[in-house]
């Protein structure tokens, strides 16, 4: 028996976010606003802080540092091994969900064992992470609970790592995501590495468009593997309620050069452009909420077990 479940239409509402609850948010995330930046909070609504929590820039994937030249290793392995082919052998293999029966919250706590190598503004366990962004959304956007829940589990994919889900390389399970099967675009992190790309060579790849047409829906095109993709086929396959939106955020949260840099927005259809809307105000969270200020996870759990339990079963097949 199938049964349809209406989806709930949200309207996109940026939050004008006032001075002292500004610093109440930003503080909990272990920050410190200057005074210029609280100033223009009250018109500037949510405010986008210049330093990450090691005082470096965000995404600064230029400073001189043993981690910025691991970061850029890892990006040259990614643009080199991530092609059409190999993703849509990924996704034939994992979408048939037959690896491990746990909950939600099951997987947080997995997350534990993680630290992303693509990411230079982090070195806390994931799930530190995940709850820092979802206690910031959840404050500035309280009626908002599916994207209290979204940002929780973002970046449950990144078991991916773990040998029980298959061990994956780093490259094959983080970092920035991009389309394949049309040309890279010059805005992707590192773009000099994708002439080793085999996919490079295939004339039907290297066009605006390549094997799409314009308009088509980001559903319609291959986005290079990783945790992001993962976790949205663990929502679809098991029949999560979240609103298109939702999924739309998990999906394509990583993909910095369509949210970031504009790129690719000829292929998205009206979905998807409502869509990047709510995915736009995730990423200024997703970003920077990370801190060396810690979560505590027992004290928040009650809620998001909640919320998990109202847009997900029990028991998920991953």
């Amino acid at each position: 028996m199938t049964i349809l479940i209406e989806q709930p239409r949200f309207e996109v509402e940026e939050k004008k976010v006032g001075i002292t609850e500004l610093n109440e948010l930003v503080l909990d995330g272990g920050f410190v606003v200057p005074n210029e930046t609280a100033a223009a909070a009250a018109e500037e609504g949510f405010v986008a802080l210049e330093m990450n929590a090691f005082g470096h820039s965000f995404r600064d994937y230029e400073a001189e540092s043993e981690r910025q030249k691991g970061v850029e290793e890892f990006y040259k392995q990614n643009h080199i091994h991530q092609t059409y082919d190999y993703v849509k052998k990924m996704r034939e293999t994992y979408k048939k969900m037959d690896r491990v029966e746990m909950s939600i919250w099951e997987c947080c706590e997995l997350l534990n064992d993680v630290v992303d190598d693509s990411d230079p503004d982090l070195d806390e366990p994931q799930i530190q992470h995940l709850l820092q962004t979802a206690e910031a959304i959840r404050k500035d956007y309280p009626d908002e609970d599916w994207l209290h829940l979204t940002a929780l589990i973002h970046d449950l994919g990144k078991v991916l790592l773990l040998p029980s889900f298959g061990g994956l390389p780093q490259w094959a399970v983080v970092g920035d995501t991009h389309p394949l099967g049309c040309a890279f675009d010059s805005s992707i992190v590192h773009h000099k590495y994708f002439k080793e790309n085999p996919d490079s060579e295939n004339p039907a790849y290297n066009t605006k468009n390549g094997i799409y047409t314009e308009g088509c829906g980001l559903d319609n095109v291959m986005i290079s593997w990783g945790h992001d993709d993962y976790m949205y086929l663990v929502a679809k396959e098991n029949g999560s309620t979240l609103p298109s939106a939702g999924l739309f955020i998990i999906r394509y949260h990583s993909f910095y050069p369509l949210h970031k840099a504009g790129a690719y927005k000829h292929l998205m259809n009206e979905e998807d452009a409502q869509n990047l809307k709510w995915l736009h105000i995730f990423n200024k969270y997703d970003l920077y909420s990370k801190s060396k200020e810690l979560i505590d996870v027992e004290k928040v759990k009650p809620y998001y077990v909640s919320l998990i339990n109202k847009y997900f079963p029990e028991k998920l097949r991953w």
